[in-house]
């Protein structure tokens, strides 16, 4: 396997597409010949349901049960409790326990770095690894930016969403400078984005300038639809419930737009290591 990357996707703001993201990115990745593995690191199971995981509390193993194993310093089965989905990607789900979890972490050694040591346990195995995290800036967040790579930011064009975007960013900054010094900031995603306001036009117009010298904005946005609500609902991705809509040709154009990121930093990387 080459060298596998492992992407958070983070924003603490919730509802902005967090969640539907993972999931089309990494099906998209799935169908460009990938090896994928989603891991569901928020309590509410949200990426679990989206793709069609209804009772994710009735889950045998679940992140939770992962990062209480590491803990303990036990033996971790081979691929234990990952999910084989579908359309392609393997899926390690959360449930409620892992808000449970969260709090326990607050006393133990190494607190920041528990899911770190499963992820680098799974590497050898995939190509990329996707982690959805909480909408939120604690300890579970702090896991997936310390077990990354890198960040991708979906949010929203909306007024609100671009001011919690400086409080991420000083988040990313810390963990960069105290416990993950190679983590970088793939790049702003923007979610949900309807042209035909003003507003939209405007916020978007105002994050390109604001942020795209320092950080990328990706070239593709992901257009509202209901359609694409409609296909977290009924636990398919949206190329299962729509793949001839604006919404699938976004999330494929995005999937694209990655895998070149990555080819051209895995370029830089060589040629600096010459």
């Amino acid at each position: 396997m080459a060298n596998c990357k492992v992407i958070a996707l983070c924003n603490q703001k919730g509802g902005v597409g967090k969640t539907t993201s993972t999931a089309n990115l990494g099906i998209g990745l799935a169908m460009s010949g990938k090896k994928v593995l989603a891991i569901d690191a928020d309590a509410q199971a949200n990426l679990a349901l989206s793709l069609g995981y209804t009772k994710p509390d009735d889950l045998p193993v679940s992140l939770s049960d992962i990062m209480k194993i590491i803990i303990e310093e036990k033996m971790l089965p081979n691929d234990y409790g990952i999910l084989r989905h579908q359309e392609g990607i393997d899926l390690m789900p959360a449930n409620i326990e892992l808000s449970g979890t969260e709090v326990s972490l607050v006393n133990i050694m190494s607190r920041e770095s528990i899911l770190k040591t499963y992820v680098d346990k799974m590497r050898p195995k995939y190509d990329y690894i996707l982690i959805d995290s909480m909408p939120s800036l604690g300890m579970m967040t702090i896991n997936s930016l310390v077990a990354a790579d890198s960040v991708i930011i979906p949010s929203q064009p909306s007024y609100l969403s671009a001011k919690g975007l400086d409080l991420l960013m000083q988040s990313i900054a810390r963990v960069r400078r105290q416990i993950n010094p190679g983590l970088s900031i793939d790049g702003i995603l923007l979610t949900m984005v309807d042209n035909r306001t003003n507003e939209a036009k405007e916020i978007i117009a105002s994050l390109r300038s604001h942020y795209g010298e320092k950080i990328k904005v990706f070239k593709n946005e992901i257009p509202f639809s209901v359609r694409a609500a409609e296909s977290s609902g009924r636990g398919k991705s949206i190329y299962a419930h729509d793949k001839n809509g604006k919404v699938a040709s976004a999330y494929i154009a995005l999937t694209k737009e990655v895998i070149r990121l990555e080819r051209k930093k895995e370029r830089l990387r060589s040629d600096g290591s010459r």
